[in-house]
Protein backbone atom coordinates (compact mmCIF):
# COMPACT_ATOMS: atom_id res chain seq x y z
CA UNK A 1 0.00 0.00 0.00
CA UNK A 2 1.19 3.72 -1.04
CA UNK A 3 1.67 5.81 2.09
CA UNK A 4 2.01 9.47 0.67
CA UNK A 5 0.59 11.11 4.13
CA UNK A 6 1.49 10.71 7.71
CA UNK A 7 1.05 12.53 11.27
CA UNK A 8 3.93 12.10 13.77
CA UNK A 9 4.51 13.93 17.28
CA UNK A 10 8.23 14.98 17.43
CA UNK A 11 9.63 16.26 20.89
CA UNK A 12 13.27 17.29 21.19
CA UNK A 13 15.47 16.06 23.87
CA UNK A 14 15.58 17.94 27.49
CA UNK A 15 18.05 20.16 28.25
CA UNK A 16 20.26 19.21 31.02
CA UNK A 17 20.38 20.50 34.49
CA UNK A 18 23.84 22.41 35.47
CA UNK A 19 25.11 21.34 38.50
CA UNK A 20 25.70 22.32 42.03
CA UNK A 21 29.24 21.69 43.46
CA UNK A 22 31.85 23.13 45.09
CA UNK A 23 35.29 22.29 45.13
CA UNK A 24 37.82 20.91 47.91
CA UNK A 25 39.98 23.13 48.40
CA UNK A 26 41.61 25.41 51.43
CA UNK A 27 41.19 28.85 51.69
CA UNK A 28 38.54 29.20 49.15
CA UNK A 29 35.23 29.80 50.74
CA UNK A 30 33.05 26.84 50.61
CA UNK A 31 35.59 25.14 48.19
CA UNK A 32 34.63 27.67 45.50
CA UNK A 33 31.87 26.91 42.95
CA UNK A 34 32.41 24.53 40.00
CA UNK A 35 29.42 23.15 38.79
CA UNK A 36 29.33 22.49 35.02
CA UNK A 37 26.79 23.26 32.48
CA UNK A 38 24.21 20.95 31.07
CA UNK A 39 23.54 19.94 27.46
CA UNK A 40 21.57 20.62 25.01
CA UNK A 41 18.91 18.30 23.93
CA UNK A 42 19.22 16.69 20.72
CA UNK A 43 17.06 17.99 17.78
CA UNK A 44 14.40 15.90 16.01
CA UNK A 45 16.02 15.96 12.48
CA UNK A 46 13.99 14.69 8.53
CA UNK A 47 16.74 13.28 6.50
CA UNK A 48 15.97 13.51 2.61
CA UNK A 49 16.85 9.53 1.93
CA UNK A 50 16.47 8.62 -1.45
CA UNK A 51 16.15 4.90 -0.77
CA UNK A 52 12.85 5.35 0.64
CA UNK A 53 10.04 5.30 -1.30
CA UNK A 54 6.48 6.31 0.46
CA UNK A 55 5.73 7.22 4.18
CA UNK A 56 4.78 3.66 4.88
CA UNK A 57 6.99 3.56 7.95
CA UNK A 58 6.05 6.50 9.93
CA UNK A 59 2.43 5.16 9.92
CA UNK A 60 3.61 2.44 12.55
CA UNK A 61 6.14 4.31 14.42
CA UNK A 62 4.70 8.10 15.12
CA UNK A 63 6.43 9.21 18.30
CA UNK A 64 9.83 10.28 17.80
CA UNK A 65 11.85 11.62 20.67
CA UNK A 66 15.74 13.10 20.52
CA UNK A 67 18.20 12.10 23.71
CA UNK A 68 18.34 14.21 26.67
CA UNK A 69 21.09 16.53 27.23
CA UNK A 70 23.34 15.12 30.28
CA UNK A 71 23.42 17.26 33.46
CA UNK A 72 26.39 19.35 34.24
CA UNK A 73 29.45 17.70 36.96
CA UNK A 74 31.64 18.88 39.37
CA UNK A 75 35.57 20.38 38.36
CA UNK A 76 33.61 22.14 35.64
CA UNK A 77 32.61 19.06 33.61
CA UNK A 78 29.86 20.07 31.05
CA UNK A 79 26.72 17.60 30.00
CA UNK A 80 26.99 15.97 26.67
CA UNK A 81 24.67 17.08 23.97
CA UNK A 82 22.11 14.45 23.25
CA UNK A 83 21.83 12.23 20.69
CA UNK A 84 19.76 13.89 17.54
CA UNK A 85 16.47 11.95 16.25
CA UNK A 86 17.01 11.61 12.47
CA UNK A 87 13.58 10.34 10.57
CA UNK A 88 14.07 9.48 6.82
CA UNK A 89 11.65 10.87 4.13
CA UNK A 90 11.82 10.37 0.58
CA UNK A 91 12.37 12.96 -2.12
CA UNK A 92 9.41 15.25 -2.10
CA UNK A 93 8.31 15.24 1.24
CA UNK A 94 6.90 18.29 2.49
CA UNK A 95 6.88 19.42 6.14
CA UNK A 96 3.90 21.50 8.18
CA UNK A 97 6.36 22.33 11.58
CA UNK A 98 5.39 23.12 14.79
CA UNK A 99 4.96 27.10 14.07
CA UNK A 100 3.57 27.04 10.61
CA UNK A 101 6.82 26.62 8.96
CA UNK A 102 6.52 24.97 5.63
CA UNK A 103 9.44 22.48 4.39
CA UNK A 104 10.33 21.13 0.70
CA UNK A 105 12.71 17.98 0.91
CA UNK A 106 13.73 17.60 -2.82
CA UNK A 107 17.97 16.53 -2.69
CA UNK A 108 18.94 13.77 -1.24
CA UNK A 109 20.80 14.66 1.69
CA UNK A 110 18.89 17.76 2.83
CA UNK A 111 18.32 18.12 6.43
CA UNK A 112 15.51 19.72 8.58
CA UNK A 113 15.44 20.58 12.09
CA UNK A 114 11.71 20.02 12.86
CA UNK A 115 12.11 19.94 16.45
CA UNK A 116 14.79 21.58 18.66
CA UNK A 117 16.35 20.21 21.81
CA UNK A 118 15.81 22.69 24.99
CA UNK A 119 18.78 24.13 26.50
CA UNK A 120 21.13 23.13 28.60
CA UNK A 121 20.92 25.14 32.35
CA UNK A 122 24.38 26.43 33.90
CA UNK A 123 26.18 25.57 36.66
CA UNK A 124 26.54 27.57 40.04
CA UNK A 125 30.29 28.36 38.61
CA UNK A 126 28.31 30.95 36.18
CA UNK A 127 26.58 32.56 38.93
CA UNK A 128 29.85 33.52 41.17
CA UNK A 129 30.47 37.08 41.69
CA UNK A 130 32.62 39.68 43.75
CA UNK A 131 29.46 39.53 46.08
CA UNK A 132 28.07 35.98 45.52
CA UNK A 133 31.25 34.10 46.28
CA UNK A 134 29.71 30.38 46.94
CA UNK A 135 26.09 30.37 44.51
CA UNK A 136 23.84 27.42 46.27
CA UNK A 137 21.64 26.89 42.88
CA UNK A 138 22.00 26.31 39.38
CA UNK A 139 19.73 26.85 36.31
CA UNK A 140 17.56 23.72 35.20
CA UNK A 141 17.57 22.53 31.85
CA UNK A 142 14.89 23.61 29.45
CA UNK A 143 12.55 21.09 27.60
CA UNK A 144 12.36 20.60 23.33
CA UNK A 145 9.95 21.92 21.19
CA UNK A 146 7.37 19.60 21.01
CA UNK A 147 4.26 18.56 18.85
CA UNK A 148 2.46 16.91 16.05
CA UNK A 149 4.11 17.76 12.18
CA UNK A 150 1.99 16.54 8.96
CA UNK A 151 4.38 14.91 5.76
CA UNK A 152 3.01 14.95 2.76
CA UNK A 153 4.83 13.16 -0.01
CA UNK A 154 4.53 14.46 -3.80
CA UNK A 155 5.95 12.24 -6.16
CA UNK A 156 9.45 13.79 -7.79
CA UNK A 157 8.51 12.94 -11.70
CA UNK A 158 9.34 14.85 -14.19
CA UNK A 159 6.25 13.79 -16.57
CA UNK A 160 2.98 12.39 -15.34
CA UNK A 161 0.24 10.07 -17.27
CA UNK A 162 -3.12 11.91 -16.62
CA UNK A 163 -6.45 10.10 -18.22
CA UNK A 164 -9.97 9.04 -17.26
CA UNK A 165 -9.70 5.57 -15.31
CA UNK A 166 -9.04 2.44 -18.08
CA UNK A 167 -7.66 5.05 -20.37
CA UNK A 168 -4.65 2.61 -21.02
CA UNK A 169 -2.26 4.51 -18.65
CA UNK A 170 -0.68 1.78 -17.07
CA UNK A 171 0.09 -0.54 -20.15
CA UNK A 172 1.77 2.75 -21.72
CA UNK A 173 3.96 2.97 -18.45
CA UNK A 174 4.69 -0.53 -18.83
CA UNK A 175 5.65 -0.57 -22.56
CA UNK A 176 7.69 2.50 -22.13
CA UNK A 177 9.80 1.50 -18.84
CA UNK A 178 10.75 -1.69 -16.77
CA UNK A 179 7.90 -0.55 -14.43
CA UNK A 180 5.23 -2.86 -13.61
CA UNK A 181 2.11 -1.79 -12.80
CA UNK A 182 -1.24 -3.18 -12.14
CA UNK A 183 -3.05 -3.82 -15.76
CA UNK A 184 -6.90 -5.42 -15.88
CA UNK A 185 -9.76 -4.28 -17.84
CA UNK A 186 -11.72 -2.38 -15.19
CA UNK A 187 -12.00 0.87 -13.90
CA UNK A 188 -9.31 2.00 -11.32
CA UNK A 189 -6.96 -0.96 -12.03
CA UNK A 190 -4.05 1.43 -10.35
CA UNK A 191 -4.93 2.72 -7.26
CA UNK A 192 -0.94 3.56 -6.35
CA UNK A 193 1.18 6.11 -8.24
CA UNK A 194 3.63 4.19 -10.20
CA UNK A 195 7.31 5.19 -11.18
CA UNK A 196 9.01 4.03 -14.53
CA UNK A 197 12.47 5.08 -15.75
CA UNK A 198 12.81 6.36 -19.23
CA UNK A 199 16.63 6.51 -20.70
CA UNK A 200 17.52 7.62 -23.80
CA UNK A 201 21.10 6.65 -23.22
CA UNK A 202 22.82 10.55 -22.45
CA UNK A 203 19.88 11.15 -19.76
CA UNK A 204 16.78 9.84 -17.87
CA UNK A 205 13.26 11.49 -17.15
CA UNK A 206 10.50 9.60 -14.46
CA UNK A 207 7.33 9.19 -15.71
CA UNK A 208 4.84 8.66 -12.92
CA UNK A 209 1.08 6.76 -13.43
CA UNK A 210 -1.20 8.76 -11.81
CA UNK A 211 -4.41 6.76 -10.89
CA UNK A 212 -7.31 7.49 -12.90
CA UNK A 213 -9.39 10.72 -11.96
CA UNK A 214 -13.05 11.23 -12.81
CA UNK A 215 -15.30 14.17 -12.97
CA UNK A 216 -15.85 15.77 -9.29
CA UNK A 217 -11.74 14.48 -8.24
CA UNK A 218 -10.67 17.44 -7.35
CA UNK A 219 -13.63 18.03 -5.17
CA UNK A 220 -13.06 14.67 -3.76
CA UNK A 221 -14.65 12.00 -5.86
CA UNK A 222 -13.05 8.86 -6.90
CA UNK A 223 -9.44 7.76 -6.41
CA UNK A 224 -7.84 10.76 -8.36
CA UNK A 225 -7.98 13.13 -5.95
CA UNK A 226 -5.73 11.79 -3.50
CA UNK A 227 -3.02 11.77 -6.23
CA UNK A 228 -3.37 15.24 -7.85
CA UNK A 229 -0.69 16.66 -5.54
CA UNK A 230 1.21 14.03 -7.04
CA UNK A 231 1.33 15.84 -10.42
CA UNK A 232 2.12 19.12 -9.17
CA UNK A 233 5.67 18.34 -9.33
CA UNK A 234 5.72 17.19 -13.16
CA UNK A 235 7.25 19.27 -15.58
CA UNK A 236 5.17 17.90 -18.19
CA UNK A 237 1.66 15.86 -18.86
CA UNK A 238 0.77 13.31 -21.04
CA UNK A 239 -3.16 13.05 -21.52
CA UNK A 240 -3.87 9.40 -22.13
CA UNK A 241 -7.17 9.41 -24.27
CA UNK A 242 -9.15 6.07 -25.62
CA UNK A 243 -9.12 6.54 -29.59
CA UNK A 244 -12.48 4.26 -29.57
CA UNK A 245 -13.92 4.35 -26.22
CA UNK A 246 -16.67 1.03 -25.07
CA UNK A 247 -20.38 2.15 -25.26
CA UNK A 248 -21.30 4.10 -22.28
CA UNK A 249 -17.96 5.18 -21.83
CA UNK A 250 -17.33 9.24 -22.14
CA UNK A 251 -16.31 10.51 -25.93
CA UNK A 252 -13.10 11.08 -26.44
CA UNK A 253 -13.66 14.71 -26.30
CA UNK A 254 -15.60 14.64 -23.21
CA UNK A 255 -13.06 12.13 -21.67
CA UNK A 256 -10.43 15.33 -22.25
CA UNK A 257 -12.41 18.10 -20.95
CA UNK A 258 -13.11 16.44 -17.97
CA UNK A 259 -9.27 15.54 -16.96
CA UNK A 260 -8.34 19.19 -18.00
CA UNK A 261 -11.12 20.39 -15.86
CA UNK A 262 -10.24 18.49 -12.68
CA UNK A 263 -6.68 19.92 -13.33
CA UNK A 264 -7.72 23.16 -13.43
CA UNK A 265 -10.01 23.19 -10.21
CA UNK A 266 -7.14 21.64 -8.72
CA UNK A 267 -5.27 24.88 -9.63
CA UNK A 268 -0.85 24.65 -8.44
CA UNK A 269 -0.32 25.25 -12.42
CA UNK A 270 -1.71 22.29 -13.17
CA UNK A 271 -3.06 23.35 -16.82
CA UNK A 272 -0.30 25.64 -17.88
CA UNK A 273 1.83 22.41 -18.10
CA UNK A 274 3.30 21.37 -21.28
CA UNK A 275 1.39 18.29 -22.81
CA UNK A 276 2.10 15.76 -24.94
CA UNK A 277 -1.99 14.22 -26.12
CA UNK A 278 -2.03 10.24 -27.00
CA UNK A 279 -4.95 9.06 -28.40
CA UNK A 280 -4.04 5.20 -27.18
CA UNK A 281 -5.33 1.80 -28.54
CA UNK A 282 -5.40 2.97 -31.72
CA UNK A 283 -4.64 -0.87 -33.07
CA UNK A 284 -8.25 -1.04 -32.60
CA UNK A 285 -9.54 1.35 -35.33
CA UNK A 286 -8.49 1.40 -38.45
CA UNK A 287 -5.20 3.03 -40.24
CA UNK A 288 -7.80 6.06 -42.17
CA UNK A 289 -10.00 6.47 -39.15
CA UNK A 290 -6.76 7.01 -37.14
CA UNK A 291 -5.22 9.34 -39.19
CA UNK A 292 -8.55 11.36 -39.41
CA UNK A 293 -9.11 11.40 -35.37
CA UNK A 294 -5.59 13.03 -35.37
CA UNK A 295 -6.20 15.39 -37.82
CA UNK A 296 -9.54 16.87 -36.18
CA UNK A 297 -7.24 16.44 -32.47
CA UNK A 298 -4.46 18.63 -33.68
CA UNK A 299 -6.96 21.10 -35.87
CA UNK A 300 -8.75 21.31 -32.19
CA UNK A 301 -5.95 21.91 -29.95
CA UNK A 302 -3.74 23.96 -32.24
CA UNK A 303 0.05 23.52 -33.53
CA UNK A 304 1.27 23.73 -29.68
CA UNK A 305 0.24 20.51 -28.72
CA UNK A 306 1.83 17.11 -29.70
CA UNK A 307 -0.99 14.65 -30.47
CA UNK A 308 0.02 11.14 -31.04
CA UNK A 309 -2.03 8.09 -31.96
CA UNK A 310 -0.37 4.81 -30.27
CA UNK A 311 -1.09 1.48 -29.21
CA UNK A 312 1.13 -0.52 -26.29
CA UNK A 313 -0.34 -3.53 -27.16
CA UNK A 314 1.61 -3.46 -30.72
CA UNK A 315 3.93 -0.78 -29.65
CA UNK A 316 3.32 1.19 -32.40
CA UNK A 317 3.79 5.04 -32.02
CA UNK A 318 5.86 4.72 -28.91
CA UNK A 319 9.31 5.77 -30.44
CA UNK A 320 8.00 8.39 -31.35
CA UNK A 321 6.28 9.22 -27.73
CA UNK A 322 9.98 8.87 -26.43
CA UNK A 323 11.19 11.66 -28.89
CA UNK A 324 8.65 13.76 -28.02
CA UNK A 325 9.29 13.47 -23.89
CA UNK A 326 12.91 13.86 -24.16
CA UNK A 327 11.83 17.31 -26.37
CA UNK A 328 9.37 18.66 -24.11
CA UNK A 329 10.97 17.58 -20.74
CA UNK A 330 13.42 20.03 -19.85
CA UNK A 331 16.56 19.39 -18.86
CA UNK A 332 17.11 21.51 -16.09
CA UNK A 333 16.29 20.91 -11.84
CA UNK A 334 13.29 23.33 -12.00
CA UNK A 335 11.03 20.79 -10.71
CA UNK A 336 13.32 20.04 -7.84
CA UNK A 337 12.84 24.04 -6.28
CA UNK A 338 10.45 25.03 -4.30
CA UNK A 339 6.55 24.91 -4.92
CA UNK A 340 5.17 28.24 -6.01
CA UNK A 341 3.90 30.46 -3.00
CA UNK A 342 6.66 28.14 -0.85
CA UNK A 343 9.27 29.85 1.14
CA UNK A 344 12.91 28.86 0.13
CA UNK A 345 14.33 26.23 2.29
CA UNK A 346 16.12 27.91 4.88
CA UNK A 347 16.35 26.43 8.62
CA UNK A 348 19.87 28.13 9.89
CA UNK A 349 18.04 30.70 11.91
CA UNK A 350 15.48 31.38 14.16
CA UNK A 351 14.08 34.69 14.66
CA UNK A 352 12.99 35.84 18.30
CA UNK A 353 11.12 38.94 18.63
CA UNK A 354 10.17 40.24 22.46
CA UNK A 355 6.95 40.70 23.53
CA UNK A 356 6.63 44.15 24.03
CA UNK A 357 9.52 47.25 23.51
CA UNK A 358 11.22 45.99 26.31
CA UNK A 359 11.00 42.14 26.02
CA UNK A 360 7.86 42.14 28.29
CA UNK A 361 4.56 43.78 29.23
CA UNK A 362 2.63 44.08 32.43
CA UNK A 363 -0.85 44.60 32.80
CA UNK A 364 -3.13 43.95 36.02
CA UNK A 365 -6.07 41.70 35.74
CA UNK A 366 -9.50 42.23 36.82
CA UNK A 367 -9.11 39.92 40.03
CA UNK A 368 -6.19 42.42 41.30
CA UNK A 369 -3.19 40.16 40.17
CA UNK A 370 -0.20 41.36 38.43
CA UNK A 371 0.30 39.58 35.21
CA UNK A 372 4.05 39.68 33.43
CA UNK A 373 4.19 38.74 29.50
CA UNK A 374 7.61 37.82 28.21
CA UNK A 375 9.16 34.71 27.08
CA UNK A 376 12.54 35.62 28.80
CA UNK A 377 10.99 36.33 32.17
CA UNK A 378 9.23 33.06 31.84
CA UNK A 379 12.31 31.28 30.69
CA UNK A 380 13.79 32.69 34.06
CA UNK A 381 11.36 31.10 36.41
CA UNK A 382 11.52 28.17 34.28
CA UNK A 383 15.09 27.72 34.57
CA UNK A 384 15.59 27.99 38.81
CA UNK A 385 14.03 26.38 41.84
CA UNK A 386 11.66 28.76 43.43
CA UNK A 387 12.24 26.65 46.55
CA UNK A 388 15.49 27.46 46.72
CA UNK A 389 15.93 30.91 48.81
CA UNK A 390 19.47 32.08 46.71
CA UNK A 391 17.69 31.17 43.63
CA UNK A 392 14.72 33.55 44.96
CA UNK A 393 17.09 35.98 45.33
CA UNK A 394 18.94 35.95 42.19
CA UNK A 395 15.71 36.20 40.39
CA UNK A 396 14.83 39.12 42.30
CA UNK A 397 17.95 40.60 40.99
CA UNK A 398 17.39 39.62 37.37
CA UNK A 399 14.06 41.29 37.88
CA UNK A 400 15.09 44.37 38.63
CA UNK A 401 18.00 44.82 36.64
CA UNK A 402 15.60 43.85 33.84
CA UNK A 403 13.11 46.74 34.90
CA UNK A 404 9.75 44.65 35.35
CA UNK A 405 9.86 45.55 39.19
CA UNK A 406 9.96 49.20 38.68
CA UNK A 407 7.13 48.70 35.38
CA UNK A 408 4.93 46.64 38.14
CA UNK A 409 5.02 50.20 40.44
CA UNK A 410 4.28 52.09 37.43
CA UNK A 411 1.13 49.46 36.69
CA UNK A 412 0.60 50.21 40.62
CA UNK A 413 2.05 47.27 42.42
CA UNK A 414 2.56 47.29 46.30
CA UNK A 415 5.21 44.84 48.28
CA UNK A 416 3.35 41.81 48.79
CA UNK A 417 0.87 41.36 45.93
CA UNK A 418 0.58 38.38 44.10
CA UNK A 419 2.01 38.39 40.64
CA UNK A 420 1.92 35.99 37.87
CA UNK A 421 3.99 34.80 35.51
CA UNK A 422 3.65 31.85 32.56
CA UNK A 423 1.52 29.11 35.25
CA UNK A 424 3.15 30.14 38.15
CA UNK A 425 1.28 32.99 40.69
CA UNK A 426 3.16 34.35 44.14
CA UNK A 427 3.50 36.98 46.33
CA UNK A 428 6.32 39.40 45.40
CA UNK A 429 8.23 40.76 48.02
CA UNK A 430 10.88 42.94 46.55
CA UNK A 431 13.81 44.56 49.20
Amino acid sequence: MFHDKARIYVEGGHGGNGAVSFRREAHVPRGGPDGGDGGRGGDVVLVCDPSRRDLSALRYSRHFKAGRGEHGRGKQQHGARGEDREIHVPPGTTVEGLEGERYDLVRPGQRVVVAAGGSGGHGNKRFATSTRQAPRFAEKGLPGQSGWIELRLRLLADAGLVGLPNAGKSSLLARLTRARPKVGDYPFTTIDPVLGTLDDGTRQIVLADIPGLIEGAAAGAGLGHEFLAHVERCRALVHVVEIDPPEGAPAPEEAYRIVRGELAKHGAGLVDLPEIVVLSKADLVTEESRARVVAEWRERLGEGIVVLALSAATGAGLDRLRQELFALVPETDDARAPLPDEPEFEVEHAVYRPAGQQGFDVEREKDGVFRVHGRGIELLFERHDLENPEALSYIEERLREIGVIAALERAGFEPGDEVRIGERAFDLDPR
